[in-house]
């Protein structure tokens, strides 16, 4: 049996425990303002949730830590290695590459594209916990858009790195991909690595141990508890409606409030679908923070 690997602990390898920390970063292109002026700060063994409506600085944010984009000013710091899954995976369904090549792309560290042992063994344990062993030898421009997304995920996750960051990961997904992405997002923040998440989903988000809550800068952050609460949602939505455990405004669809004929007032269905969190994460309470320009 073969186990995953831990990510070192606080004291042990790095301290203090933060992986990734911005201070007064902010992210402009050309006159748009993405991210107004943010300080945020992640811990190891923590999955963090991020919340916000179309052009909030979701994307923006995931692609700072991962260093694919340089801020305006401030500054951007990570401690190890970090993986990226964006969105739009569709637009890798040209490759001509089998599932186990794909993979193997997670562990190359040279364009020599040789792998080791270790490798080998990093992949194979990626692909059994995303449930994707048996698609090895498939092509991955034949698979479903979930077995795709799996593999990504697989490939980022055969990586090893500290930092996992994903781009709203399940959306659009089957139900078992959307499960086991979640459960995967819950194994690396409890192995000890960092993993961040986008979401526009409430029930999505409840699961993390923190919420960030964007609008165009870090609106609100703290539990799940503590900020998916009517009064930040409304504030961070405009006021809008939610449908199911789905926000109505979608990134992915903008659909219009009157097309969801199942949608509720947000602050009665907060209230009737208010969980209790089991995660202890430390907070006196939402720590709320000043407005940018909203996008």
């Amino acid at each position: 049996m073969t186990t995953q690997k831990d990510f070192p602990v606080a004291g042990e390898a790095t301290s203090p425990m933060s992986l990734i920390q911005l201070r007064d970063t902010c992210m402009h292109f050309g006159t748009r303002v993405a991210l107004a002026p943010t300080d945020l700060v992640c811990t190891r063994s923590e999955s963090v949730a991020v919340i916000g409506a179309n052009g909030s600085g979701k994307s923006t944010l995931l692609k700072l830590i991962a260093g694919l984009i340089k801020p305006t000013d401030g500054k951007v710091e990570v401690d190890g290695a970090v993986a990226f899954v964006g969105q739009h995976q569709h637009h890798h369904q040209w490759m001509p590459l089998s599932v186990d090549e794909v993979l193997r792309m997670g562990r190359y560290r040279s364009w020599i594209g040789r792998i080791g042992r270790a490798d080998r063994t990093a992949i194979d344990r990626a692909a059994e916990q995303l449930d994707i062993a048996d698609l090895l030898k498939r092509s991955f421009g034949d698979l479903s858009g979930g077995q795709r997304q799996r593999v990504l995920v697989a490939k980022a996750v055969a990586t090893d790195s500290d930092v996992l960051l994903l781009d709203e990961p399940i959306t659009g997904l089957d139900l078992p991909s959307q499960q086991i992405i979640l459960e995967v997002i819950e194994d690396h923040s409890a192995r000890g690595g960092t993993a961040v998440f986008t979401t526009h989903h409430l029930g999505e988000a409840r699961r993390a141990d923190r919420v960030l809550l964007l609008a165009g800068c870090v609106l609100a952050d703290g539990s799940p508890d503590e900020v998916l609460v009517p009064e930040l949602l409304a504030e961070a939505f405009g006021g809008r409606m939610v449908a199911g455990e789905a926000v109505v405004v979608d990134e992915h669809h903008h659909h219009d409030l009157e097309q969801h004929t199942g949608a509720t007032d947000l602050s009665a269905h907060l209230d009737s679908h208010h969980h209790h969190h089991e995660h202890d994460h430390g907070h006196d309470g939402p720590r709320e923070h000043g407005h940018g320009e909203s996008l």
